[in-house]
Formats: structure tokens, sequence, C-alpha cells
């Protein structure tokens, strides 16, 4: 085909002026100063997202919440206190001398006689603390004095009284390494406003003259004991305490629980909340954990002075331990199958017996339930309940023989479960509320099974529930100190998880406790490490006004 090329202009026409060839392409706008400035910054969003998102997916969900409220801190102040005082008391004091002009004297032997906590104040600070304030405290001490004036000796003893002494000290709440709660810093503020001795005998004038001297040093030193005896009670004998507190242990011969922390308590200014693991486990496979997919329980409460919280999870990783173990099955043989079962059973399979051989007959009745897979709670406001599904074998069992099965059956079973907190014994009550017995090979064969329901439903009733109730009344101990109880206990249930509201009773003293449980070592070792005595401003000896 002939190319042709561009019309030619009309004669007479100008002709058009030729395009330049090396005209250079139009240049693209410039971009937009919002797209360079939004690229980085949704990179950045986009990237703490997706940090924010791996983050969640590997939190795990608490299967136990225990809160601590302002409401219980009064009762722990008075055991707290008593504990304090006793160990005030052990305050020791070095002697004291020196000598002024012709005087010589020497303090020692002071000794804690008498003390009064007359104003103090405890309470939460977020967001670790427990602090204890204490105001226009006093101090009785006993010591002995010596006084040599030239040739001239005195002595005897003598009670002195320290007056407003100003304490302030707080107790730092963290997870240890093995996921147990400890007291992980003591901080101090201690003070000791005026201090006064009533001197007597024949030197009375002389030891007048030496008072400013012998009592303000007196004060300087006692302002430097306080701290450090505080500072032993919280690292040492609170955490000799907090040691009492279950963390992971075993619950009988098959089965372990976990109550490791999962982070640092949480402090407000009226709760103390703490989540733990809340997980039981076979002891047999001490690594096995089981995955918690169910809901977040969760404490909004603050009237009682103690609230525990458990989710489906931690009864669920029970029933499944169990399961785990081996111990979800149950034989009966011979005289432990009822009577009244035993000939109803006879008669049910008559026909598969007779043809049996003569040896096989007469032999015992034997009745097998295994549980089949994990049982699953679930509680709801209206209850808590248990579905069980299991395999009953009725079964033929000669001696020395092999067992001759005459059949074999699906049980659905539903337990109500009733569950109660008594002094630190979380306990679980089963009652059977739903049976039914069906045939995993026909549905013939279930309708043949309709006879066998009433009375395999009364032997579980009669017979298998109070062997389980028998176990599960033993309870299980929920993270409380040794020596610390729940009493008046209310029990509610919410959508996935239920509460226990309660209050607190000491059963045992603080000092009763730490004494059992304390670790063997001498305080000089114990308080070597120890912080500065006080953070207080003291003043030395040489210049302390009284």
């Amino acid at each position: 085909m002939e190319q042709r090329g561009p019309p030619d202009p009309p004669s007479g026409s100008p002709a058009l002026p030729a395009a330049p060839r090396d005209r250079a392409d139009p240049a693209p706008p410039p971009p937009s100063s919002t797209a360079v400035s939004w690229g980085p910054l949704a990179m950045a969003l986009f990237w703490a997202l997706f940090l924010a998102l791996v983050a969640g997916a590997h939190a795990e969900i608490p299967g136990c919440k225990l809160r601590i409220t302002s409401q219980a801190l009064e009762l722990v102040k008075q055991e707290g206190l008593r504990f304090l005082e006793q160990e005030l008391e052990t305050i020791t004091i070095p002697d004291l001398g020196g000598r002024e002009g012709p005087f010589a004297y020497n303090i020692s032997e002071v000794k804690v006689i008498e003390l009064q906590l007359t104003s103090s104040k405890l309470h939460f600070q977020p967001e670790q603390e427990l602090v204890l304030q204490i105001s226009n405290a006093s101090l009785g001490l006993g010591f002995r004095r010596q006084l040599l004036y030239w040739f001239f000796y005195d002595g005897g003893y003598i009670n002195a009284s320290a007056e407003g002494i100003s304490i302030r000290t707080a107790l730092q709440l963290s997870r240890d390494p093995t996921g147990r709660i400890k007291v992980s810093n003591v901080s101090c503020e201690a003070s000791v406003s005026r201090m006064s001795a009533a001197f007597g005998g024949t030197f009375r004038k002389l030891y007048e003259i030496l008072s400013t001297f012998i009592t303000s040093g007196m004060r300087f030193l006692l302002n430097q004991q306080i701290c450090p005896v505080l500072y032993h009670a919280g690292k040492v004998l609170l955490n000799s305490l907090l040691d009492t507190v279950p963390v992971r242990s075993s619950v009988d011969s098959l089965v372990g629980i976990d109550y490791s922390l999962l982070k640092d308590p949480e402090v407000s200014t009226s709760n103390l909340d703490m989540e733990f693991r809340g997980a039981f486990f076979p002891l047999a496979q001490g690594n096995r954990s089981f995955p918690n997919r169910a809901v977040e329980p969760q404490l909004q409460e603050e009237e009682r002075m103690v609230y525990v919280a458990f989710s489906e999870f931690f009864f669920d990783s029970a029933l499944e331990s169990y399961f785990r173990a081996g111990a979800l099955k149950l034989s009966l043989v011979g005289d432990k199958v009822p009577h009244d079962l035993d000939m109803l059973l006879r008669a049910s399979y008559f026909g598969s017996i007779v043809l049996q051989s003569p040896a096989v007959i007469d032999s015992p009745l034997k009745l097998e339930l295994k549980v089949l897979e994990p049982p699953h709670c679930t509680i709801k406001p209206s209850g808590t309940t248990i579905s069980v599904t299991a395999s009953v074998t009725i079964a033929l069992a000669p001696p020395d023989l092999p067992e001759v099965q005459l059949s074999s059956m699906i049980m659905d079973t539903r337990l109500s479960a009733k569950v109660a907190l008594q002094g630190k014994a979380l306990r679980i009550q089963l009652d059977l509320r739903k049976f039914r017995i069906y045939s995993n090979h026909s549905a013939l064969e279930s309708l043949a099974l309709i006879p066998l329901q009433a009375p395999l439903k009364t032997m579980l009733q009669f017979g298998v529930m109070p062997l389980i109730n028998e176990r599960t009344r033993r309870g299980v101990q929920i993270p409380l100190p040794e020596g610390m109880d729940f009493v008046r206990e209310v029990v509610t249930n919410h959508a996935g998880f239920l509460t226990i509201g309660a209050d607190l009773h000491f059963a045992k003293g603080l000092r009763e406790v730490i004494e059992k449980n304390q670790p063997v070592a001498t305080r000089a070792s114990q308080t070597s490490h120890a912080p500065p005595p006080s953070t207080a401003p003291s003043t030395p000896p040489s210049t302390a006004a009284v």
C-alpha cells in the first residue's frame, strides 16, 4: 500500500513552521508536600500498629486475678503495727561517751522499754508502693550512766524519752524472675524531734550540765537506727512471709498448679491488683501449658476487703490436666457393681451371655467408664456447669482369661458445680443434672439402651459422684500468704468467669508466720547491704539541739 504523508498546504497560503524536533517533554508537576510528610508518618503508624498487634498476640491472659482493696488496709495496718513495734523494740544504740573539761561520762546498755505509735496511716501509692506513715510517736529508753568528776565516780540506771518521732516508709512491690510477688525496695525517712532524760542523785546538777551533749548524741544515734530496722523488716522478714504464697506447687500426686505472676502488681489509690497465670498442669508433664482462649476475668468491685476472680480456663486446665494424667476413668468389677444394676445388665445382655462358653457365663461383670476428651467448664450468670463425654463399656471379666465385651456406648453428662471458698481453699461440689446414653454404632441400638438410662444415672449419682466430690472437697489453695484466710465469702457468676468477694482474717500473727519461715541468717549479715539509715536530715551530736 502506498504511504502518504501529511497533505500539502493549499496554494497561496503561507507554509506552517516545522515543529522543532529537540524540544523537551513537559516536566511532571512537583510532588505534593502533603505526600512527602505523610509517607514516613504512615509507615511509622503502620509499624506501631503491627508491633502492638504482635505484643497483644503474645500477651498471656490471666486465669486468676486477685484484688486487695483499701478496705483491708486498716486490718493489715493493725497487724503490721504490732509486728513493727516488736521490731523497733529490738533497736540497739551503741555506747555513748565523752569528756567535757573535768567531766568524763559514758552511756551504755541502751534498751527500748516502751513504744507508743499514736498516729499512723497505711495507704496505696501508685504505681507499685504501699506506704506507712507514723507521726508523733514516742519511745521510752533505759540506759546505764557513768560519770567521773576528778576523783568522784557516780553510776546507775536512768530512763529517757524520745518524742515527736516521724517515720515514712514505702514498700515497692514487684514480680521476681520466678513469678513471685516480692518487696523489691524499701525507702525510709525517720526523725526524732526531741529527747529528754531525768537525771537524779548526788551529781544531778552535773548531769544537767552534760544533758545537752548526752541527749543530743542519743537522738542522733537513734535517728540512724530506725531505718535499718525497717529495711530489714521489709526486705528480709516480709519477703519470708511472701515466700509462703504458692507459685508452682502440687495439688496432689497427679496435678500441680501455677500461680506465677504475669507482671508487676498494679497499685492505684484504692486497690492492689495482681494477675496470675492460674493454670493447672500434669506433674508428669511439668512443662506442658494449655492455650488460654477464655474470657479474661474482670474485677470492678471495691466494697469488700479482697476479691479473687477465676476464668473458665482456670477450671478447664484442671479438667484437662486430670484427663492427661489418666485420672478420668473408673472400672467397677464384680462386687463393686451395684447388685440391682448387675442383674439388669445380665438380663439386658442375656442373649449375648448365653452364647459364651460355660467358663465365661458366670464371670464377674465389669463396667468401665472412661472420659473421651477433656471436659469443659461453662460459667454463666445463671450458674456453672461442666460437660463430660465418656464411653461406657460393659464386659464379662473371667479370671485369667481375656475380657468379653458385651456392649459399648457413649455417655453425655452435664454436671452443675457449686464453687465455695473456705479459708484459703477453693472447693467445688458437683451434682449430676443431665444424663444421656446412646450407641455410636446405630440408632436402633440406641433405642435398645433406653431401659439402661435410669439405672446407670442412679449408679452415677450415688456411686460415682461421691467419689468425685471426695476429691474436689479437698480444694486447692489460692495465692494468699500463710496465716491469712477469707471469711464471709460471696460468689458471683459472670459471663465466662466468676468472682469471690470476702473479708480477711489473720488466723496467725505476722510474727508467728515470719519466725517459722525466716531464713537462718544473722541480722548483721542481712543488713550489711542496707541503704543509708535515713533520708531525713540528721544533726550530728556536736551541733544538735535538744
